[in-house]
């Protein structure tokens, strides 16, 4: 039977690269997201290609809409072998001295909340499959902190945490997990969720970088994990551009 991939976020950005690229590799793709609108073209996209998948309306900071891709998944045609936990954002720059509570409160209810909500609903499924993989894609924010990051950071390294003890608490049990760290990723909308819509401040994050990594990047590497030999766990995969050789040293062509 053909196995059931499902990825969070999938509306835009990592999230609908990793549901095209998982759809070409065979998986039948459940495609979660808030935005149904989008899924519907990405599900329209994915089929023309010859792929398969399915769109699913998700919100991760909903109990009950997690609920309802639970069981979506449960009538989806075939074993749910794949998590792709993908769902997240930043809200802000603000330093911890002005930060703003509401902003900090939205990502980790997405970023950490979120991955713990759809972890919990698909695991079942995950290890009824005999073989699940949970990819949980994270960032180097998870590792190393700066400058009117905190709040993100601080849900990234709890991300992070969340990773490290589930690969624990599952360890003898066929569900292995997987964490993807992205350093600088253009992306349509990451940076203007992040300044409310300013597009002149999101375009300056990049400003000077010839070859930032972009979605298909991070989906290939998420479809590399996924792929290898079951018995085989990627931990952890750091991944940045070329230009970027550290979170705080970035070339930039004058």
């Amino acid at each position: 039977m053909t196995s059931v991939a499902i990825v969070t976020g999938a509306s835009s950005g990592i999230g609908a690269a990793t549901a095209r690229r998982l759809a070409a590799e065979g998986f039948h793709v459940l495609a979660a997201a808030r935005r149904t609108d989008r899924l519907a073209a990405l599900v329209a996209e994915i089929e023309a290609a010859g792929g398969a998948a399915s769109a699913v309306a998700c919100d991760v900071t909903s109990d009950e809409s997690v609920a309802g891709l639970a069981a979506a998944a449960e009538a989806a045609p075939g074993p749910v072998t794949l998590l792709v936990n993908n769902a997240g954002g930043a809200r802000g720059l603000d330093p911890v001295e002005t930060a703003d509570v509401g902003d900090w409160q939205w990502m980790y209810d997405v970023n950490v909340l979120g991955t713990l909500r759809v972890t919990k609903a698909l695991l079942p499924a995950l290890e009824r499959s005999g073989a699940g993989t949970i990819v949980i894609v994270s960032s180097t924010a998870g590792h190393v902190v700066y400058e009117g990051g905190g709040g993100y950071t601080a849900a990234k390294h709890a991300q992070t945490a969340v990773a490290g003890t589930l690969r624990l608490e599952l360890c003898g049990r066929p569900v292995r997990v997987i964490e993807i760290d992205p350093g600088m990723v253009k992306t349509e909308e990451f940076g203007l969720v992040r300044f409310g819509g300013d597009a002149d401040r999101a375009e300056a994050v990049y400003a000077g970088v010839a070859e930032p990594l972009v979605a298909d990047d991070v989906a290939d590497c998420v479809a590399w994990c996924a792929t290898r030999p079951h018995h085989v766990n990627i931990d952890r995969l750091v991944v940045r551009p070329l230009a970027q050789a550290a979170q705080h040293k970035v070339h930039r062509e004058s």
